[in-house]
């Protein structure tokens, strides 16, 4: 894309334009009732306009960000979907399911869940692993009832301090190699920061607000719920499977890359190019739906002496078909997002803050705050608050310990302040079935709790060990 022709603004008539194109935003889905979709892409392209992108680019800018997002979430969403609906329609939900009830009991199902995501989590993104464990999650709350959000919420936890805080997941390995951190160091200051900060200020929360919402239903998002009868079902051992191939496919990439990084391995080895191609999360997910169709679909059918052909083909075909307008949407917002980032609101902000002298990791995380507040992707964020903090902890001498604090502060402070140009704001409050107010008050605050708490202890370790 060619070199953008923008006017200047004051910041002032910038942040101004910024805040009062999500609120225009806002009445257009709430209380307009007009398409997510739609309100997005009319925003996007009026809020360029007004904060000085010319004509002849804005439409550009929008094109950029719908097609940037939608070609990294399309295809995690798509395979994630697939693997998902594999799960749901041949009984393998059930089988998680009654494995994870009979093991932790009925009221501990939130908990398990919530642990279960946790490990899940690890190696994969947000929104693919979230999508995959849908599945389940779906069938527990329908199996013990009582209200959808007491099961989903504390799984959404999960995740998002995974994706937050810890390597592999491609903002805190973008900060920690920009600081300059041990990658390995990162991962261990990570969990010590990340597993109390998921408990207290995920699970707990997310407990406490799902007791706000006692009658959300379970959506059917996936397809109707359907009762496998228990010979048809697969093996317990066979799901395992399944689910864990795009774990070891993802961590034999990390392997690998890392070993390359520390110039173990060449670029040319072989191992090094065979692990970049299958451990990508979309062919590691594309794999594991490809094995799931074999194996728990088309061989105990054929078993049973059953028809596969088009049957397979129309399975696939109703997993994709609602997760389209979810993705749309996605795009959409990362559309908006990359407008917001275009008008350059987030650098002017997050350069006035590096300036007021504040203690080196509270700018950490205000800069990084600011960079994820206007323009919504974590990834983003984390990164560029690396990059614009990195001068000045390089030239401050501190300890291995005292640079993973600040990587984590950095991390905690791109998963909180959640809203409506961020992706992920939109996929998972439309795939839970939440309105936008909802997905406010759940999705938004459980991410902003655990950023805050992840930022207070991550500031105490910088503390003792500085």
């Amino acid at each position: 894309m060619e070199e953008l022709v923008l006017a200047e603004r004051p910041v002032w008539l910038l942040l101004t334009i910024a805040a009062v194109a999500i609120v225009l935003l806002l009445v257009l889905i709430i209380k307009v009732r007009l398409h997510a979709f739609f309100s997005l892409l009319i925003i996007a392209v009026a809020t360029g306009l007004a904060a000085g992108i010319s004509v002849a680019d804005v439409i550009g800018v929008v094109i950029a960000g719908f097609s940037n997002t939608v070609g990294t979430v399309a295809l995690l969403v798509g395979f994630g979907a697939v693997l998902g609906r594999l799960i749901e329609i041949t009984g393998g939900a059930q089988v998680l399911a009654d494995k994870m009830l009979d093991t932790f009991g009925e009221k501990r199902a939130p908990l398990a869940l919530a642990v279960a995501s946790l490990i899940y989590a690890f190696p994969i993104f947000l929104d693919a692993g979230f999508i995959v464990m849908l599945p389940v999650i779906y069938t527990v709350a329908r199996r013990l009832g009582g209200s959808f959000m007491l099961y989903v919420l504390p799984s959404i936890a999960s995740f998002m301090m995974m994706h937050a805080l810890l390597p592999p997941h491609p903002g805190p390995t973008a900060a920690a190699t920009v600081m300059g951190a041990d990658v390995g160091l990162v991962i261990v200051v990570g969990l010590l920061i990340g597993l109390p900060t998921w408990y207290f200020g995920g699970y707990l929360v997310a407990r406490a607000i799902a007791k706000r919402y006692p009658n959300t239903p379970v959506p059917a998002l996936l397809g109707d719920p359907r009762e496998v009868p228990e010979e048809e079902r697969p093996s317990f051992w066979a799901i395992i499977l399944v689910l864990l191939l795009p774990l070891v496919l993802i961590f034999f990439n990390t392997g690998f890359s890392t070993l390359e990084a520390q110039g173990t391995v060449t670029d040319g080895n072989v191992g090094f190019q065979f692990s970049r191609l299958i451990g990508a999360t979309p062919v590691a997910l594309a794999l594991s739906a490809l094995l799931a169709m074999l194996l728990l679909y088309v061989i105990p059918r054929r078993k049973r002496g059953e028809e596969v052909g088009g049957l397979l083909e129309e399975l696939v075909d109703d997993a994709l078909a609602p997760v389209c307008s979810i993705i749309l949407i996605t795009g959409a917002g990362g559309a908006f997002g990359r407008i917001l980032t275009e008008t350059g609101i987030g650098g002017e902000v997050a350069d006035s803050l590096d300036a007021l002298g504040l203690p080196l990791i509270v700018a950490a995380y205000l800069v990084t705050m600011a960079m994820r507040v206007a323009q919504g992707s974590a990834t983003v964020a984390a990164t560029t608050g690396a990059s614009i903090m990195a001068p000045a902890v390089i030239a401050g001498d501190f300890g291995t310990i005292a640079v993973a604090a600040i990587v984590i502060a950095i991390c905690a402070a791109s998963i909180g302040w959640s809203h409506v140009n961020d992706s992920g704001f939109w996929l998972i409050g439309k795939f839970c079935g939440f309105d936008t107010v909802t997905t406010f008050k759940t999705w938004s605050v459980v991410g902003t709790t655990i950023s805050l708490l992840a930022f207070a202890l991550s500031s105490v370790l910088f503390v003792i060990v500085s």
